[in-house]
């Protein structure tokens, strides 16, 4: 694995990981690789300093990261305690913004539809919404399949 610094065309620094350099590059030429700032896939490797042992302990001595400006700040964004990476992250806001814009939003009413929905008594579609955990306990025990996706902030704000 080999991590990379990256940087978009509008100058926004983040951070990726790929098998190796051909695998960068290959992800990148397909537009696989996007900004979890802005959503740009025109993104390239940043200069980084190279992880130089030390003489005594051999450990390497981890890059200096570049700062953020004050306007590239990523909100943080965990899930059980853990920062979530800028890859996934950018991923799920990909996802979000695909669900907003394929599915209907049904609220707290998404337990309800989708037994309307599996019985027949609504038309079948996407729906997203909002259930609580004991309600979608109770439509899995239905053998009504559902997707919980983490929530995120949307790229754009």
């Amino acid at each position: 694995m080999i991590h990379y610094q990256l940087q978009c065309e509008h100058d926004h620094g983040f951070d990726g990981w790929f098998r190796d350099s051909a695998g960068f590059d290959a992800q990148a030429a397909r537009g696989l690789v996007e900004c979890p700032n802005c959503g740009s896939v025109k993104v390239r490797r940043a200069l980084m300093a190279p992880a130089v042992p030390r003489k005594r302990d051999l450990s390497p001595v981890a890059p200096p990261q570049p700062q953020p400006q004050p306007s590239q700040v990523p909100v943080p964004v965990a899930v059980g305690g853990e920062r979530i990476p800028d890859h996934v992250r950018a991923m799920l806001q990909r996802l979000r913004a695909e669900v907003e814009q394929n599915c209907d939003y049904v609220g707290g009413e998404f337990a309800e539809e989708a037994r309307r929905i599996h019985n027949g008594e609504a038309d079948a579609r996407g729906i997203y919404g909002e259930t609580t955990p004991e309600e979608a306990e109770a439509l899995a025990d239905e053998g009504i399949e559902i997707g919980r996706i983490p929530w995120i902030p949307r790229a754009d704000g």
